[in-house]
């Protein structure tokens, strides 16, 4: 079994971004402006932190934004090498982003509330290069695009896995005390946490390399 890739979101800046790779990290975070939840930064942090990710880590902007234009010039600002839609775009936009953002990755939110995200997971992973399974609510009158913290259910999450020919990545309420299981029950490609590696809401040195020797555990367990 090839490694699981850790994704370490809501980085703060550039510190924080140094912290996490040196922990081991393989992707990076970066939250533009949400509904709600945490860890949101001003662009032009998340395009400096971009900008010094070093060769072999990749950045992801996750934003709420669904319009095809805005998309893609909020990225021409940001510079990072994905774009994480954590809301629901029409098709015509996923088209677009492809034409006007070559080279840059292209990975949808589903979050997991029931089973019709397996139908939603299956969709839209004819459009984009990698799916992150969360566990927000896009139906509330202030969506919940991440960051919750809880946990969803893992089993629709496994299905998606085996349904779906792209990468999928995991999120919502991970910690070391849980990663191991859910590597074990899910097999996704990667993890994703947030609150679970923080401590006051600032990165916490130890609990992320308790994260990161808990993926790595279960990566030898499997």
């Amino acid at each position: 079994m090839s490694r699981t890739r850790i994704k370490i979101c809501c980085i703060a800046n550039e510190a924080e971004a140094a912290l996490a790779v040196s922990a081991g990290a393989d992707v990076l975070g970066l939250v533009s402006a949400m509904p709600s939840g945490p860890g949101a930064i001003e662009e032009a942090i998340i395009g400096r932190v971009a900008k010094r990710t070093p060769p072999g880590v990749s950045s992801f902007l996750l934003t709420s934004l669904v319009n095809a234009d805005e998309l893609i010039a909020q990225h021409r600002r940001c510079r990072t090498t994905s774009l994480q839609l954590v809301d629901w775009i029409p098709v015509s936009a996923y088209e677009k982003l492809r034409k006007e953002l070559p080279g840059i990755s292209l990975v949808q939110v589903i979050h997991v509330r029931n089973h019709d995200s397996l139908d939603d997971a299956i969709a839209a992973a004819e459009h984009v290069d990698a799916i992150l399974l969360d566990s927000g609510n896009t139906s509330l009158a202030v969506k919940e695009l991440g960051g919750t913290g809880r946990v969803h259910d893992w089993g629709i999450s496994r299905r998606i896995v085996e349904s779906v020919s792209i990468p999928v990545y995991l999120a919502g309420g991970l910690n070391a005390g849980n990663v191991g299981e859910a590597i074990a029950k899910v097999k996704p490609f990667g993890v994703d946490i947030c609150s679970g590696v923080r401590t006051n809401g600032k990165l916490d040195a130890q609990k992320l390399r308790a994260f990161v020797a808990a993926v790595d555990a279960a990566g030898r367990a499997a």
